[in-house]
């Protein structure tokens, strides 16, 4: 890919309309002073007293981060949060977000944020160390009501984005967004819309789910074609079989080895990662990609040029320690063309 070519593509972003679909959550950040720390006059215990409270969009609100970032025009959220002070701040992080369309984001009564607490200790000339992480989720299932309205707001969001991406982020299966219900709805979507880009990713595997373009990792190709994927060229091989079963892309991330793309043909491509420059943080790494991916295929990227520019995002994401890190256009073309 060439830096003029690069330059067509990404001016074509602000002008594009991505629905993004799926578990948004809070990613809340609880800074620590360990100088500052001292011992519960009453329990004994240590306590660690915090400077700054920061609040973020994550799992899902981490890729709308991203597209943020990269500028685009108009992107449709359409998530669930509760009636609860996390809502509250994940409703506040969300509209500070460029582009932020939240007429499609729900308030749930009786549904927990789902909510990342993140403990760092910093210490002067050190990474910030990241202590046992507190999480708020749900164990029940969504109510059918939240259900209708997210099925709601995706027939709204259907006439008008020209792509889409969905997360699927919950431990438990039916407790989140993307309930049964959610599934046939999309299954629909792309079968009415077959040229479509919809980029999904689930955190329990692709098993079930609508034939669109997938995105997973390596151990979860391997789950899904029923094999073990020992070595590259194996790998390689099912991403493509996959690709041409499907007869939609496939994306497969290999940490920091890279990624592979396979076309609806079968044939697979290997775009590496760029090498790390000191202590990384790869939290966030796999919502960056998502969001390069189909931005990049929405403004009519072939597959190697969106694993390219995919591939530059991440590695600009993990050397932000202590945050869910974006990446700008800006940043993008300086990593790839200096």
């Amino acid at each position: 890919m060439t830096s003029d070519r690069f330059d067509f593509l990404t001016q074509r972003y602000s002008s594009l309309t991505l629905a993004l679909l799926g578990d948004f959550c809070l990613d809340r950040y609880f800074d620590i002073d360990p100088n500052a720390s001292e011992i519960s006059i009453e329990t004994g215990l240590p306590v660690h007293n915090i400077f700054r409270v920061r609040c973020f969009p994550g799992a899902a609100g981490t890729i709308l981060n991203n597209l943020a970032a990269l500028g685009v025009g108009r992107i449709r959220c359409i998530g669930v949060r509760g009636d609860d002070g996390e809502g509250f701040e994940l409703q506040r992080a969300l509209t500070a977000r460029s582009g932020a369309d939240l007429d499609g984001f729900i308030t749930a009564q009786g549904r927990h944020t789902f909510t990342y607490t993140k403990p760092l200790l910093h210490r002067q000339g050190h990474p910030p160390e990241e202590l046992s992480r507190l999480d708020l989720k749900n164990t029940t299932p969504t109510p059918a009501a939240t259900e209708a309205a997210v099925i709601s707001s995706v027939n709204a969001a259907e006439a008008d984005s020209q792509a889409w991406i969905v997360l699927d982020q919950v431990d438990l299966t039916g407790t989140g967004v993307i309930t049964a219900s959610v599934l046939d709805r999309l299954n629909s979507l792309a079968r009415r819309n077959p040229a479509l880009p919809i980029l999904v990713d689930s955190r329990r595997g692709l098993c079930g789910w609508p034939k669109v373009v997938w995105k997973m990792n390596a151990a979860e190709l391997g789950r899904l074609a029923g094999r073990s994927l020992g070595t590259f060229s194996k790998i390689l091989d099912a991403a493509g079989e996959m690709a041409t079963s499907n007869q939609q892309p496939v994306f497969i991330t290999l940490a920091g080895l890279g990624i592979i793309g396979a076309n609806p043909r079968g044939v697979a491509i290997h775009v590496p990662a760029l090498p790390v420059n000191g202590p990384i943080d790869i939290v966030g790494a796999g919502d960056s990609v998502s969001a390069n991916l189909t931005l990049a295929l929405a403004a009519g990227a072939s597959l190697e040029e969106a694993m390219e520019i995919a591939m530059a995002a991440a590695h600009l994401v993990i050397h932000q320690l202590g945050t869910t890190g974006t990446a700008s256009i800006i940043q993008i073309r300086k990593r790839l063309f200096g």
